[in-house]
């Protein structure tokens, strides 16, 4: 038994709200990264920042959750889904950006939500519909013209170890999001998110253990401490809250399908910030970008019952 999981008439909600602000956190934080990776590790920025984004969501889960408590039996999961989606995740993206492109990479994490929506449907989450389909392809089109527009993009012999660190990245990023949303059903989206960004963050901690003893700290900028700042509390704790909510609300792939706009709001920012100046593909994959996520929203996406989820 299937049912509906928004209606088109609600196209304009709090919900669009919510993940337009998400787009705008992720997308304004790749500048963020730049500078602040300038005069950090990355080990040691990923490491410092998912616990400082685990803590705040921990106090506020403390604070303000009053739903049911996590069964003990789900404990092994979801710590199973926290190494894979903030641990495993954050590394290969990591590595992988290093030994390719930028703009190979921002390609490749644009197929995120096709992942994400051929495991949705794979395991019985969710029914998509052919204008949901195209929906999603529009956008990734989209997503194409930003990064051709304005961004070298050559895929050979010499990237391809960073190419299938990156494609392994965005597959875990599907996993992660696909894997979780039954328990965020459950138990709601901010028990669920605090638990995983923690183990996350435990082992990317341990992994930049090497690192931290050799930082410069000295020469750490208030570049550096404000970009670790907003990173922490917006770019994890926020909008990783902001993701799952929204999964629970409206299901999979019409959450994936936003982040498919990320692109856009980083070229917008490169050129406020940076000067770089945004070509006429770029705008137009823009477009395309937003027409494919409009119907993504309004084309039939049917979510799966819950029974058919786990116990």
């Amino acid at each position: 038994m299937y049912e509906t999981v928004l209606a088109a008439r609600a196209i304009f909600t709090r919900t669009d709200i919510s993940l337009t602000l998400l787009v705008l956190i992720w997308g304004i934080n790749f500048s963020v990264l730049k500078a602040a990776l300038a005069e950090l590790h990355p080990l040691v920025f990923n490491g410092l920042r998912m616990c400082a984004g685990a803590g705040l969501l921990l106090l506020a889960t403390t604070r303000w959750h009053s739903g049911p408590r996590i069964e003990r039996s789900d404990w092994l999961a979801l710590l199973g889904i926290g190494l894979l989606g903030n641990t495993a995740y954050q590394l290969l993206f990591i590595f992988g950006l290093d030994a390719t492109l930028a703009g190979n990479s921002s390609l490749i994490l644009a197929a995120g939500p096709v992942f994400i929506t051929l495991l949705s449907a794979k395991l019985g989450h969710e029914r998509v519909s052919p204008l949901a389909w195209s929906g999603l392809v529009v956008s990734v089109a989209g997503v194409a013209l930003v990064i051709y527009g304005g961004t070298r993009v050559a895929f050979g012999r010499d990237t391809i170890l960073g190419d299938l660190l990156t494609l392994g990245a965005a597959v875990a990023w599907a996993l992660y999001t696909v894997m979780a949303a039954p328990y965020v059903r459950r138990y709601g989206a901010l028990p669920v998110t605090t638990v995983t960004v923690a183990v996350g963050a435990a082992g990317l901690l341990l992994a930049s253990l090497p690192f931290l003893a050799k930082e410069s700290w000295a020469a750490v900028t208030w570049t550096g401490w404000g970009g670790l700042a907003y990173s922490a509390v917006l770019a994890i704790a926020l909008a990783y809250f902001l993701w799952y909510h929204n999964v629970e609300r409206i299901g999979n792939t019409r959450t994936a399908v936003y982040s498919n706009a990320i692109p856009v709001v980083a070229v917008l920012v490169a050129w406020l910030w940076l000067g770089e100046q945004p070509t006429w593909l770029q705008a137009a994959g823009a477009a395309g970008i937003f027409a494919g996520i409009a119907l993504t929203r309004v084309g039939g996406v049917h979510r799966g019952s819950p029974a058919r989820w786990g116990r």
